[in-house]
């Protein structure tokens, strides 16, 4: 048993909280911007809830964060009454936040600065990852602390990989992002394509499905999107902000993303027709609209 911080209780960070305690077996303190969350989640799982990042991380081997974007991690990493004002020596801080590889490294840098360690770990599998304890995890960071913080992480995932130094982990999610945004919108011409040419979609997936064609998104997504169903998983407004990330990081690289910055504004179009909180395999409603 290790003692945990988590702060952020969003979608994901809520049941990840949950299982780090449950499942893992831990001592969790818990921090939400918006208290009532907080006692709401201990009301359920037990542990405590703190009023500040700080208060949350002081005296805790690990503390673990999920939040909206970077602004939103400096905020309760550095920013007033944060975390890393109180995080002891030799701790890990593992941030599972979708965000830029550059603030990753500025934190892993202070982190490192003030003799803690500071991982990197965005998340894929979505809420329902999030709920099963089933998420992959790419971590970026130093070998000793992921070795030490792996059997804790564990505890949401299913799948845990170090990719490299700090940053790592993050550029590891932008490919993620990558390579799903080319799929659901193939995924989403392809029904739309079969329904104007008066084909039954499920036999149709019945059958591509288990050749090349075959995804996650396919066998998962298809049913829900040939009901012109979309609120099953991650939205749109957090779909933008990641593949933001990814534009801006290939601006940095020098790599070439056309097809993502297609899609990004094709989700754009999206958010024009009120789907901001529909999930990403709403492109479908673009096409048919």
């Amino acid at each position: 048993m290790a003692s945990v911080a988590f702060l952020g209780l969003g979608v994901m960070g809520y049941p990840m909280a949950g299982h780090l305690k449950n499942k893992g077996g831990h001592d969790v303190t818990v921090y939400n911007r918006t208290r009532a969350k907080a006692e709401q989640w201990v009301a359920q799982h037990g542990g405590s809830f703190a009023a500040t990042p700080a208060q949350a991380a002081e005296g805790k081997d690990f503390v673990f964060s999920c939040v909206g974007n970077d602004d939103d991690l400096r905020s309760v990493t550095t920013g007033p009454e944060g975390a890393f004002e109180a995080m002891k020596k030799g701790s890990i801080f593992i941030d599972n936040t979708t965000a830029s590889a550059e603030v990753a490294r500025e934190l892993a840098q202070a982190a490192q600065s003030s003799g803690f360690s500071f991982l990197d770990a965005p998340v894929s599998g979505g809420q329902a990852g999030a709920e099963n304890g089933v998420l992959t995890v790419m971590v970026g960071g130093d070998q000793a602390a992921f070795d030490k913080a792996r059997p804790v992480i564990d505890a949401y995932a299913r799948m845990v990989g170090l990719m490299g130094s700090a940053g790592a982990g993050q550029l590891t999610k932008m490919i993620n992002q990558i390579c799903i945004a080319g799929l659901v919108q193939g995924l989403s011409e392809g029904i739309h394509f079969g329904k104007k040419a008066g084909l039954d979609i499920e036999k149709v997936i019945e059958v591509i499905s288990k050749g090349a064609a075959g995804s996650w998104q396919m066998e998962n997504r298809h049913k829900t999107m040939n009901a012109g169903k979309y609120d099953f998983g991650f939205a749109v407004d957090w779909m933008r902000k990641d593949l933001g990330i990814c534009l801006t990081e290939a601006d940095r690289n020098g790599a070439k993303l056309p097809v993502t910055a297609l899609v990004d504004q094709f989700y754009k179009d999206v958010q024009a027709m009120g789907g901001k909180r529909w999930d990403t395999s709403s492109l479908l409603a673009r096409l048919e609209k």
